[in-house]
């Protein structure tokens, strides 16, 4: 195993900044009237395609958390993290036949912009300040975190703040020219995902079978999997006793795995809150789809939902990969927990390849922290500069004002990463997000489905719905334990060991899938009866009609190819 690079890997990483900040450079040059146009800069309006829209999306979504900590999931837990993009997919099809539709008919650009229209004012500031901190004090800090992390790891593990500020600068270089250059530069970073990531994966398989004396077969390294690790392959996890401590397993390792993924319990309404959330009540992903015609916005989501089915083997294999290998004892040198599992494969890597494969990951990267500051800037300009502190702005001073928000986040994402303030490394980096965003997702996503598809809803319905899903999620994840005990009708709390920072603790938490499903439950529950006090119908209810959600053809084929594809995953690994 070789953690050093080579020449070649260094140009072919030199390449990558290359080609991406040239194309950056000639998209922004073509169109240079983003510096001018807010809808242009902040949405790219009307001028991005399916496929840079579905590239577009996918880019920004996979990042180091799911490089890294999905990796790392991979390897402690197995396929059922998987679940995350399979469910994905589906959870991308609803949105873009029920949720696209919407946003478009009533010209919604921001986020904040819709919960003002369909609720009030106060509403959507609330929800527009619960975002800004929630983009840049869980999302920009720990994919910024994560991403030097690794590639720190593979360079020697002495440049973790140079790399910092590299990656930081070349997501600020993209974001200032507008989403135009975001998305079409998402692109080629999607393409270069995809390749370094096939390539990490078929020379992960191949290691794989070449340390069990099977020569360089793909197949026969996956199969290798299979037989050595079974319950690494299994989707829905078993509910383990409360306490299952052993001398073979003092951590209790097999509730903490279920503690992040808790088997079928999940798909009852954590996996939908998570995923209906991000996918359509988020800025920083609809942003992508909000500038364009619903044929292309619908298009580009169902193509990226068809591109989440193959993520999992670029994200995950590798981690099951680094397990297998290190149970046997071929990967004695890994470091960093779970987390350093996609790092320590990179190490087998070849020249030339090795740098593709950081390429990659530097690409989703940089294209997901862009994505994530053209949306705090859209969303701090829009719905907070201008409407409160500078009503008279004009277009211009408004895009300066965006790309300023974005130099900001930045440096505060990067003061928060600078020694983990935040002990992004402690909770592991894909359930760290997870998990923290979980904390708003309930009441957030309560708002949507209700403003949506219920007209009765009241805008005082709303904030209790803000408040309520924030501190159901806060109950559960810290009090009900002591309250209620480890076992009730509603939930389950689980007692385990874990090494934090090199020291033993001891922690009982309920799953958070299972928090935040009853969260959602009681959030729902209580704003149904605030509206039931208000109007029948809603002066500011969304009108909407049979029409909107026709589907063509060719849709219709897609949806249902997709859907198959996944039945017959979750029927092969049930």
């Amino acid at each position: 195993m070789n953690t050093s690079l080579q020449t070649i890997d260094y140009i072919i990483i030199l390449l990558y900044f290359i080609v991406v900040g040239s194309y950056g450079y000639w998209i922004y040059k073509k169109k240079q009237k983003a510096t001018l146009d807010t809808k242009d800069f902040f949405l790219a309006e009307g001028s991005l395609t399916w496929w840079a829209i579905g590239a577009s999306l996918i880019a920004s979504n996979i990042s180091a958390e799911q490089f890294i900590g999905m990796s790392g999931d991979g390897f402690f837990v197995g396929i059922a993290v998987a679940a995350y993009e399979w469910i994905a997919a589906i959870a991308l099809i609803i949105i873009a036949v029920y949720f696209i539709p919407i946003y478009l008919k009533n010209k919604i650009y921001t986020m904040p912009q819709f919960l003002k229209q369909r609720y009030n004012e106060t509403v959507a500031l609330i929800m527009a300040i619960f975002w800004l901190f929630l983009y840049i004090f869980v999302n920009l800090t720990s994919i910024l975190y994560l991403g030097a992390v690794a590639i720190n790891g593979l360079l020697g593990g002495e440049y973790l703040h140079i790399l910092m500020i590299i990656l930081a600068f070349c997501a600020l270089i993209i974001t200032l020219g507008g989403m135009k250059v975001i998305g079409y530069t998402d692109v080629i970073q999607v393409a270069v995902l995809i390749i370094g990531g096939l390539a990490t994966t078929y020379f992960a398989l191949t290691i794989v079978s070449e340390k069990f004396g099977l020569g360089r077969d793909v197949l026969a390294g996956f199969n290798a999997l299979l037989q050595d690790s079974p319950e690494h392959f299994k989707l829905m996890l078993d509910k383990p006793a409360v306490n299952v401590a052993t001398i073979t397993d003092p951590l209790n390792t097999e509730i903490q795995k279920y503690v992040i993924l808790p088997g079928i319990a999940m798909y009852f309404a954590g996996q939908w809150i998570v995923h209906l959330n991000y996918w359509g009540c988020n800025q920083y992903i609809t942003q992508r789809a909000l500038g364009a015609d619903l044929t292309t916005a619908r298009n580009g989501i169902l193509f990226a939902g068809f591109l989440k089915l193959m993520m999992p083997i670029i994200v995950m294999l590798p981690g099951i990969a680094a397990w297998v290998l290190y149970k046997n004892g071929h990967l004695p040198e890994m470091s960093g927990g779970k987390d350093g599992a996609y790092s320590a494969i990179l190490a087998f890597l070849p020249q030339g390849l090795k740098g593709l494969s950081i390429a990659a990951l530097t690409a989703a990267i940089v294209a997901s922290l862009a994505g994530k500051l053209n949306s705090i800037s859209t969303i701090y300009t829009l719905d907070i500069h201008k409407r409160f502190f500078d009503k008279e702005a004009t277009e211009k001073k408004m895009v300066w004002v965006g790309r300023m928000t974005v130099v900001v986040a930045l440096l505060v994402s990067i003061l928060f990463t600078w020694n983990d303030t935040l002990g992004i490394g402690g909770e592991g980096g894909f359930t760290f997000i997870q998990k923290y965003t979980g904390f708003i997702s309930p009441g957030i996503f309560a708002l949507f489905i209700l403003g949506f598809f219920w007209k009765r809803t009241t805008g005082t319905a709303a904030i209790v719905g803000i408040l309520t899903g924030f501190l159901m999620s806060v109950f559960f994840n810290s009090f009900a334990v002591d309250i209620f005990g480890k076992e009730t009708l509603l939930y389950t709390a689980y007692q385990y060991e874990k090494l934090i920072d090199g020291n033993v603790q001891t922690i009982v938490e309920i799953p958070f899938l299972i928090s935040m499903g009853w969260s959602f439950f009681f959030t729902v529950s209580l704003m149904v009866i605030v509206s039931l006090a208000g109007p029948k119908v809603n002066p500011k209810a969304l009108d909407l009609d049979a029409s909107m959600f026709k589907l063509k053809p060719a849709t219709i084929a897609l949806i249902v190819i997709t859907l198959m594809i996944i039945g017959a995953l979750y029927a092969r690994f049930w």
